[in-house]
Order: C-alpha cells, then sequence, then structure tokens
C-alpha cells in the first residue's frame, strides 16, 4: 500500500491533518494507495516555505534557471518509463498514452529553458530630452495551480514550467485521484539541482483548494478542471485579488465536409473520440458531416471502426483505450448513454455492457456511437467525458458552422475537408479558441498558448507560449533621466514629449 503525504521544502512529509482518500487503480478497481488531504493549516506551512525560497530563485539568473530546466528534461526522459507505469496504474489511460501525457508536458519544460529570451523587456533610448525608458519582467512571487486527473503529468509542467522558470516559487494541487506522478515530477526537480520550496506538491480536496485561493501570499492560481469549478476557482480567486486563468469543459466539434477524404476524417474520429476513453478535454464528442450522403457515408464507415475498438489494461501496448478512472465515472457516461437513448437519439453502437476478461472488477466500457442527434438533446448540450461519439447530420457547411458557434463551450474544433477557401472561412469564422484544419485534435505546440473561448476559459492569459510567461510576471517600466547641468525648473503639468 503506497502512503503519499506532500512534498514541502524538497521532500516528501507525511499528512497530518487525519484525512486521507484511496488512490485506485481503474483497470482492476484494487486500492493502490492512500493520499493525505492537506488541511489549511498544511497549505499555509507549504505556502511560507515556499515565500522563504523564492527571493532567491528570482535572484537567480536567468540562464541558470534554465540549465536547472535543461536538467529536468533530461531527468524526465530518462524516467519516462517509471513516471508512465505510474500514470497508467492511477489514472487507467494506457501506457502508450501516458507517455504521449508525458511527452506534452515535457515539451513545455523545453520551451520553459529559453526564458533568458522570453523574459527580455524594452528599451528606448533618447524617448524624450536625455530620457532613456525601459520595461523589465518580474516574478510575480508564490503562484499555485490546481489541476484534473486526466492528464497528472501534462498539465502539472504546463503550470508549474512556466512559473518556475519565471522565478516563481510554485505550489501544485494535483488531483487526489492520481497523485502518484506529480510527486515524482518535484523530486525529479530537485534532483536536477532545483532549491528545496520552489517546487512543492499539496495534495489535497476542497479544503486546500480554498486555502490557497484565500491565501494572502499566493499572488496567482491557475486552473483545469470542469466549468462549475473553474467558474467557482476563479471568482474566488479575483475576490482574493489574484491573478487567475481557469479552464473548463469541452464539446468539440469536428465538421466533414462532402469533399472530405473519409477514410482520414473517420480515423480522426476514432482516435480523437475515444482515445483515453474520451477522458480528453481536447476530445472530439461530435461529428457533424455536410449533407445526407456525406452522413450516411460517414456512418457507414464508423460503425464498424466503433464496434472493432480494442480495450484493454492499462498496461496494455497495443489496446486503443483503458478503462474510466473510476466506479463513478463509469456510472455516469453509462447514464448519459441511457438519456440519449430516451431522447431518441440513435445508438448505433452500444458498449455499455463491455466486460474486461480478468479484470471484471475494473471500470471499463465500450465504445458507443450515436446517430440522429440533435442540438436540444443533453448529450449534445453537456460534456460527457468518455467513450462516447454522437453525430449530428447538419445539410449545409452554414449549419454546421453555426452548431460550433452557438454551442456554450469554445475548446477546440476541427474541419476536414480538401477546400482551402471552406477551410480558410472556418478558421476566419467560428467562434472557438483552438482550431484544426485537417487536424483532429488542434493542442498548438509548446510554443503558441492553449486556451479555449466562451464557457471553456475564464481570464485573459491562456496556458504556455508567450502568455505563460506575462501571466507568470509583472512588468515594471522604468522612465531614467540622468543630470545634466540644464536646470528646467518645477513642472506642475502632466509629464509630455510635446
Amino acid at each position: 500500500m503506497i502512503e503519499y503525504g506532500h512534498f514541502i521544502g524538497g521532500k516528501r512529509v507525511a499528512g497530518k491533518s487525519g484525512k486521507a482518500a484511496d488512490v485506485l487503480q481503474p483497470m482492476d478497481g484494487t486500492v493502490r494507495g492512500k493520499v493525505a488531504l492537506a488541511s489549511k493549516a498544511e497549505v499555509r506551512a507549504a505556502v511560507e516555505n515556499a515565500k522563504k525560497a523564492q527571493p532567491a530563485w528570482a535572484a537567480t539568473n536567468p540562464q541558470r534557471r534554465a540549465r536547472v530546466m535543461m536538467r529536468f528534461v533530461d531527468l524526465i526522459n530518462r524516467d519516462m518509463e517509471k513516471l508512465a507505469d505510474v500514470l497508467a496504474r492511477e489514472h487507467g489511460k494506457t501506457i502508450v498514452d501516458a507517455r504521449g501525457d508525458i511527452q506534452r508536458g515535457l515539451e513545455v519544460v523545453e520551451f520553459a529553458i529559453g526564458i533568458p529570451h522570453l523574459m527580455k523587456g524594452e528599451y528606448t533610448e533618447g524617448a524624450g530630452p536625455n530620457i532613456d525608458i525601459y520595461s523589465m519582467r518580474q516574478a510575480l512571487g508564490v503562484t499555485a495551480g490546481i489541476t484534473p486527473f486526466n492528464f497528472p503529468a501534462m498539465i502539472p509542467l504546463w503550470k508549474a514550467a512556466p512559473a518556475i522558470a519565471c522565478g516563481n516559487a510554485f505550489i501544485l494541487k494535483p488531483s487526489e485521484r492520481d497523485p502518484g506522478v506529480p510527486m515524482m515530477l518535484a523530486e525529479l526537480f530537485m534532483e536536477a539541482g532545483g532549491p528545496a520550496g520552489i517546487f512543492n506538491v499539496v495534495n489535497g480536496d476542497k479544503e486546500s483548494v480554498d486555502a490557497i485561493l484565500d491565501d494572502r501570499d499566493i499572488m496567482a492560481v491557475g486552473f483545469v478542471g470542469s466549468t462549475a469549478i473553474a467558474e467557482y476557482v476563479y471568482a474566488r480567486g479575483c475576490a482574493a485579488g489574484k491573478r487567475v486563468q481557469c479552464f473548463g469543459g469541452a464539446k468539440n466539434h469536428m465538421i466533414i465536409m462532402p469533399d472530405a477524404d473519409m477514410d482520414q476524417a473517420v480515423d480522426a474520429l476514432i482516435g480523437a473520440g475515444f482515445g483515453s476513453a474520451g477522458e480528453r478535454c481536447m476530445a472530439v464528442s461530435v461529428a457533424v458531416p455536410i449533407g445526407e450522403a456525406t452522413a450516411n457515408a460517414l456512418i457507414k464507415k464508423l460503425v464498424p471502426r466503433v464496434e472493432g475498438l480494442k480495450i484493454g489494461p492499462s498496461t496494455s501496448l497495443d489496446a486503443d483505450f483503458g478503462p474510466v478512472v473510476t466506479k463513478e465515472a463509469l456510472a455516469r457516461v453509462k447514464g448519459y448513454v441511457d438519456i440519449g437513448v430516451n431522447e431518441g437519439a440513435k445508438l448505433l453502437v452500444d458498449g455499455r455492457g463491455f466486460k474486461m476478461q480478468g479484470y471484471e472488477n475494473g471500470y471499463y466500457m465500450g465504445g458507443c456511437l450515436f446517430d440522429n442527434v440533435t442540438k436540444d438533446m443533453r448529450i449534445y448540450k453537456e460534456e460527457i467525458f468518455g467513450p462516447v461519439l454522437s453525430v449530428v447530420r447538419a445539410k449545409t457547411y452554414d449549419e454546421g458552422l453555426a452548431l460550433a458557434n452557438d454551442h456554450e463551450y469554445g475548446n477546440g474544433v476541427a474541419i476536414f475537408t480538401r477546400d482551402g477557401d471552406a477551410a480558410r472561412d472556418f478558421a476566419a469564422k467560428v467562434q472557438v479558441g483552438m482550431v484544426g484544419i485537417n487536424v483532429p485534435i488542434p493542442v498548438p505546440l509548446a510554443y503558441y498558448t492553449f486556451g479555449g473561448w466562451k464557457r471553456s476559459g475564464f481570464g485573459d492569459l491562456n496556458q504556455h507560449g508567450p502568455d505563460s510567461v506575462r501571466f507568470y510576471t509583472k512588468t515594471k517600466t522604468v522612465t531614467s533621466r540622468w543630470p545634466s547641468g540644464i536646470k528646467d525648473g518645477a513642472e506642475f503639468a502632466i509629464p509630455t514629449m510635446k
């Protein structure tokens, strides 16, 4: 039985609250370990530790901070298989998918190595008579991240790497469902030469979240999770005077035009819709074929592919996807399929009865495919977060575009077409934060920014890319003039350069 406490001040420490939660192994339903749930006092202790360590780290020159990040990258790569094994066992995604989770986080650490360049300010010589103006970016102080269960490596690294590279101390509150990898990452940061107190992990539940949001010394908070909690975190954090970025739910559409390569489109839908058992905020959960002929051709190819999905334990190297994260999540997803049937959608492939031989207590579900879904149905409006794909037939391109634009979520969207004009028009007009053209999961690379629109994102600055440096720093602008023997006398009007 693994006992997870917290990682504070450069070492693992036991929890003191007396509260703990089970860490499950979704592939077989067994209890893998226990994770301590921090009290408000324990969160405060982590903050005080971070606050003491941060000034010296901020004073470390950016190139030396970048060298720590370089070593951090090397160590994550060295331990890739260990990290992937723990991630797969605690989350449920397959080993192959777990590696991808880690790799996409690693790419943001690689981006953060460029911090000496990314934090450069601006300089204007002679902005006025004998006056120079320059700006500089400085660390905020203590920052925090509250991250979800579905990417226990990627999202923590997206939050921690830019924050720390900018000279901040960072407190991570990961999901209590899969705390193993975040704890390992904090240890690797220390091994890379990071100072004690700069990368801390505090495991916990709502009490820990509220303590982070209310703490006077935490200057910025990043969150990823459901929209309801994102709104809560954003409102409470902003009310406490913090800089806050929150990313919530999604309902990602994929538009299939009549001229699309249908085999390519089907491959994209299968991978993007059912990978990681649909437990991705960028999963494609709505397919929108344009025209009846397109819809019929799509369904003809989709049905056997969904029926043929290979489901296996998390340790499998050839399964398409593994179990969902908990028994409650499984019941929730099955409940949505029930709702879809009752609402009148046509269930073409029903995965509710799937059982994994030898893993009967695991949280497995087969792929489900709905046709004739309409925009008034709950299975269209709400995020299911499971291996369920809905087909919504649209008569025209404009109708398909309107579906994506009118939905309350605006995280990701894709269009599959051979028509450059249609693709360009779609990219310009669609009201969604991340757009793919013949790319089903348009997660930008680390040097671009990631973020959704509408009720998928709250706050003005997004994750990774240049926005992350802006979010984790404050700009100071200095106007300087050195005495030159000129005596102008006092000025009472506001200074101008006239």
